[in-house]
Protein backbone atom coordinates (compact mmCIF):
# COMPACT_ATOMS: atom_id res chain seq x y z
CA UNK A 1 0.00 0.00 0.00
CA UNK A 2 1.36 3.49 -1.17
CA UNK A 3 2.04 6.37 1.43
CA UNK A 4 -1.64 8.09 0.40
CA UNK A 5 -3.53 5.43 0.71
CA UNK A 6 -2.06 4.18 4.06
CA UNK A 7 -2.48 8.27 5.26
CA UNK A 8 -6.17 7.59 4.23
CA UNK A 9 -6.74 4.47 5.48
CA UNK A 10 -5.19 5.47 8.98
CA UNK A 11 -7.13 8.66 8.83
CA UNK A 12 -10.50 6.37 8.43
CA UNK A 13 -9.98 3.86 11.19
CA UNK A 14 -9.14 6.65 13.19
CA UNK A 15 -12.24 8.63 12.70
CA UNK A 16 -14.53 5.73 12.58
CA UNK A 17 -13.60 5.01 16.80
CA UNK A 18 -14.76 8.37 17.06
CA UNK A 19 -18.39 8.74 15.05
CA UNK A 20 -20.10 6.73 17.57
CA UNK A 21 -19.30 9.32 20.25
CA UNK A 22 -19.78 12.15 18.21
CA UNK A 23 -23.22 10.94 16.96
CA UNK A 24 -24.50 10.86 20.15
CA UNK A 25 -23.20 13.85 21.43
CA UNK A 26 -24.91 15.85 18.48
CA UNK A 27 -28.31 14.11 19.27
CA UNK A 28 -28.43 14.16 22.65
CA UNK A 29 -27.60 18.04 22.20
CA UNK A 30 -29.61 18.35 19.51
CA UNK A 31 -32.65 16.49 21.72
CA UNK A 32 -32.16 19.28 24.54
CA UNK A 33 -32.32 22.11 22.26
CA UNK A 34 -35.16 21.49 20.60
CA UNK A 35 -37.06 22.66 23.75
CA UNK A 36 -35.73 26.24 23.23
CA UNK A 37 -35.86 26.84 19.63
CA UNK A 38 -38.40 28.45 19.62
CA UNK A 39 -36.01 31.41 21.90
CA UNK A 40 -33.11 31.05 18.88
CA UNK A 41 -35.39 31.29 16.12
CA UNK A 42 -36.71 34.78 17.70
CA UNK A 43 -33.04 35.72 18.29
CA UNK A 44 -32.29 35.30 14.46
CA UNK A 45 -35.76 36.42 12.80
CA UNK A 46 -34.25 39.63 14.82
CA UNK A 47 -31.61 40.10 11.78
CA UNK A 48 -34.37 40.27 9.55
CA UNK A 49 -37.22 42.30 10.48
CA UNK A 50 -39.95 40.70 8.65
CA UNK A 51 -42.68 38.18 9.55
CA UNK A 52 -42.13 34.27 8.72
CA UNK A 53 -44.63 32.31 6.84
CA UNK A 54 -45.00 28.77 6.19
CA UNK A 55 -46.43 27.11 3.50
CA UNK A 56 -47.09 23.72 4.50
CA UNK A 57 -48.35 22.02 8.37
CA UNK A 58 -44.94 20.21 8.65
CA UNK A 59 -42.56 23.11 8.03
CA UNK A 60 -42.53 24.95 11.62
CA UNK A 61 -41.58 21.82 13.05
CA UNK A 62 -38.95 20.80 10.86
CA UNK A 63 -37.55 24.29 10.67
CA UNK A 64 -37.14 23.86 14.60
CA UNK A 65 -35.25 20.66 14.32
CA UNK A 66 -33.36 21.71 11.77
CA UNK A 67 -32.50 24.96 13.87
CA UNK A 68 -31.54 22.41 16.77
CA UNK A 69 -29.55 20.49 15.09
CA UNK A 70 -27.65 23.27 13.58
CA UNK A 71 -27.25 24.77 17.24
CA UNK A 72 -25.94 21.41 18.54
CA UNK A 73 -23.23 21.32 15.74
CA UNK A 74 -22.27 24.47 16.99
CA UNK A 75 -22.11 24.20 20.53
CA UNK A 76 -20.31 20.57 20.10
CA UNK A 77 -17.71 22.02 16.96
CA UNK A 78 -14.95 22.01 19.76
CA UNK A 79 -15.15 18.17 20.21
CA UNK A 80 -16.11 18.02 16.13
CA UNK A 81 -12.71 19.75 15.52
CA UNK A 82 -10.84 17.61 18.13
CA UNK A 83 -12.59 14.31 16.67
CA UNK A 84 -11.37 15.80 12.58
CA UNK A 85 -7.96 17.10 13.91
CA UNK A 86 -6.89 13.78 15.72
CA UNK A 87 -7.89 11.50 13.02
CA UNK A 88 -6.53 14.01 10.53
CA UNK A 89 -3.29 14.43 12.37
CA UNK A 90 -2.56 10.39 13.45
CA UNK A 91 -1.13 9.50 9.81
CA UNK A 92 0.98 12.54 9.85
CA UNK A 93 2.43 12.55 13.46
CA UNK A 94 0.93 15.45 14.78
CA UNK A 95 0.30 14.99 18.54
CA UNK A 96 0.66 16.73 21.62
CA UNK A 97 0.32 20.36 21.47
CA UNK A 98 0.81 20.50 17.66
CA UNK A 99 -2.83 18.61 17.58
CA UNK A 100 -4.04 20.92 20.83
CA UNK A 101 -3.43 24.34 18.83
CA UNK A 102 -4.62 22.95 15.51
CA UNK A 103 -8.06 22.12 17.23
CA UNK A 104 -7.94 26.12 19.14
CA UNK A 105 -6.83 27.51 16.38
CA UNK A 106 -9.63 26.22 14.29
CA UNK A 107 -12.14 26.90 16.92
CA UNK A 108 -11.06 30.10 17.09
CA UNK A 109 -11.62 31.00 13.39
CA UNK A 110 -14.86 29.07 13.08
CA UNK A 111 -16.44 31.02 16.04
CA UNK A 112 -14.93 33.99 14.63
CA UNK A 113 -16.41 33.81 11.53
CA UNK A 114 -19.56 32.67 12.39
CA UNK A 115 -19.49 36.30 14.77
CA UNK A 116 -18.39 38.28 12.20
CA UNK A 117 -21.61 36.71 9.73
CA UNK A 118 -24.06 37.04 12.32
CA UNK A 119 -23.08 40.89 13.30
CA UNK A 120 -21.79 42.29 9.79
CA UNK A 121 -22.56 40.75 6.94
CA UNK A 122 -26.06 38.67 7.69
CA UNK A 123 -27.28 41.95 8.46
CA UNK A 124 -26.12 44.11 5.73
CA UNK A 125 -26.52 41.02 2.92
CA UNK A 126 -30.33 40.98 4.20
CA UNK A 127 -30.77 44.32 4.18
CA UNK A 128 -29.70 44.39 0.78
CA UNK A 129 -31.90 41.68 -0.35
CA UNK A 130 -34.85 42.77 1.42
CA UNK A 131 -33.95 46.76 -0.16
CA UNK A 132 -35.55 45.32 -3.54
CA UNK A 133 -39.54 45.32 -2.19
CA UNK A 134 -41.57 47.85 -2.58
CA UNK A 135 -45.35 48.67 -1.53
CA UNK A 136 -46.34 46.41 -5.22
CA UNK A 137 -43.51 43.91 -3.85
CA UNK A 138 -43.81 42.48 -0.65
CA UNK A 139 -41.46 39.92 0.94
CA UNK A 140 -43.04 36.78 2.12
CA UNK A 141 -40.76 34.67 3.67
CA UNK A 142 -41.17 31.02 4.86
CA UNK A 143 -39.91 30.12 8.00
CA UNK A 144 -37.98 26.43 6.78
CA UNK A 145 -36.17 28.72 3.86
CA UNK A 146 -35.26 31.53 6.35
CA UNK A 147 -33.30 29.14 8.50
CA UNK A 148 -31.84 27.04 5.92
CA UNK A 149 -30.40 30.40 4.93
CA UNK A 150 -29.18 31.89 7.95
CA UNK A 151 -28.16 28.20 9.16
CA UNK A 152 -25.94 27.60 5.85
CA UNK A 153 -24.25 31.05 5.47
CA UNK A 154 -23.20 31.34 9.52
CA UNK A 155 -21.72 27.86 8.77
CA UNK A 156 -20.32 28.82 5.63
CA UNK A 157 -18.69 31.51 7.08
CA UNK A 158 -17.27 29.46 10.26
CA UNK A 159 -15.46 26.67 7.87
CA UNK A 160 -14.01 29.40 5.53
CA UNK A 161 -12.52 30.90 8.35
CA UNK A 162 -10.28 27.98 9.23
CA UNK A 163 -8.89 28.31 5.80
CA UNK A 164 -5.10 29.40 7.51
CA UNK A 165 -5.33 26.59 9.47
CA UNK A 166 -5.75 24.03 7.14
CA UNK A 167 -3.09 25.93 4.79
CA UNK A 168 -0.47 25.76 7.58
CA UNK A 169 -1.15 21.94 8.32
CA UNK A 170 -0.95 21.18 4.55
CA UNK A 171 2.74 22.95 4.41
CA UNK A 172 3.81 21.63 7.99
CA UNK A 173 3.09 17.92 6.29
CA UNK A 174 4.93 18.76 3.45
CA UNK A 175 1.93 18.26 0.88
CA UNK A 176 1.27 21.65 -0.22
CA UNK A 177 4.35 24.28 0.36
CA UNK A 178 3.79 28.12 0.22
CA UNK A 179 5.35 28.49 -3.23
CA UNK A 180 2.90 26.61 -4.60
CA UNK A 181 0.41 28.31 -2.53
CA UNK A 182 1.70 31.64 -3.94
CA UNK A 183 1.92 30.71 -7.74
CA UNK A 184 -1.65 29.23 -7.63
CA UNK A 185 -3.32 32.07 -6.82
CA UNK A 186 -5.39 32.51 -9.99
CA UNK A 187 -6.68 29.05 -9.60
CA UNK A 188 -7.49 29.61 -6.16
CA UNK A 189 -9.46 32.64 -7.26
CA UNK A 190 -11.53 30.57 -9.88
CA UNK A 191 -11.84 27.63 -6.71
CA UNK A 192 -13.18 30.15 -4.30
CA UNK A 193 -15.45 31.65 -7.11
CA UNK A 194 -17.05 28.19 -7.00
CA UNK A 195 -16.47 27.39 -3.36
CA UNK A 196 -18.69 30.41 -2.65
CA UNK A 197 -21.58 30.13 -5.04
CA UNK A 198 -21.58 26.38 -3.28
CA UNK A 199 -21.87 27.45 -0.21
CA UNK A 200 -23.75 30.23 -0.17
CA UNK A 201 -28.08 29.91 0.17
CA UNK A 202 -28.96 31.70 -3.11
CA UNK A 203 -26.90 31.90 -6.23
CA UNK A 204 -26.57 35.60 -6.34
CA UNK A 205 -23.84 37.52 -6.91
CA UNK A 206 -23.72 39.79 -4.32
CA UNK A 207 -24.16 36.78 -1.55
CA UNK A 208 -21.24 35.25 -3.55
CA UNK A 209 -19.07 38.20 -2.87
CA UNK A 210 -19.85 38.45 0.73
CA UNK A 211 -18.42 35.23 0.94
CA UNK A 212 -15.53 35.09 -1.80
CA UNK A 213 -13.82 38.09 -0.77
CA UNK A 214 -12.97 37.10 2.91
CA UNK A 215 -12.21 33.38 1.72
CA UNK A 216 -9.46 35.73 -0.50
CA UNK A 217 -8.15 37.29 2.02
CA UNK A 218 -8.24 34.51 4.24
CA UNK A 219 -6.37 32.60 1.50
CA UNK A 220 -3.39 35.81 1.64
CA UNK A 221 -3.25 35.69 5.22
CA UNK A 222 -2.65 32.00 5.18
CA UNK A 223 0.34 32.39 2.67
CA UNK A 224 1.71 34.95 5.27
CA UNK A 225 1.14 32.84 8.38
CA UNK A 226 3.12 29.84 6.88
CA UNK A 227 6.00 32.39 5.70
CA UNK A 228 6.01 34.08 9.63
CA UNK A 229 6.01 30.93 10.96
CA UNK A 230 8.91 29.69 8.35
CA UNK A 231 7.74 26.41 7.07
CA UNK A 232 8.59 27.66 3.39
CA UNK A 233 12.27 28.27 4.57
CA UNK A 234 12.52 24.72 6.31
CA UNK A 235 10.94 23.01 3.03
CA UNK A 236 13.66 24.64 1.10
CA UNK A 237 16.83 23.88 2.97
CA UNK A 238 15.57 20.28 3.12
CA UNK A 239 14.95 20.41 -0.66
CA UNK A 240 18.21 18.77 -2.54
CA UNK A 241 19.81 21.53 -4.73
CA UNK A 242 19.08 21.58 -8.47
CA UNK A 243 21.23 19.92 -10.66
Amino acid sequence: MNAPLKSLAIFLLELRGFLKMLMLAIVGTTAALFFVSGRLLAGLQGHLGEKLYFFSVAAPFLSHVNLAFFGALYLLMPLCMFVLWKALGKPFGVVGKKLTWFVVATCVLFYGGTIFCAFITLPFGIGFLLGFQSEALRAVISVDRFVTFVTLFLFGFGVIFELPVFMVFTAQVGIITRKTFEKNRRYAVLAIAILAAVLTPTPDVFNMALMGLPLYLLYESGILLIRLMGLGEQQAELAPPDA
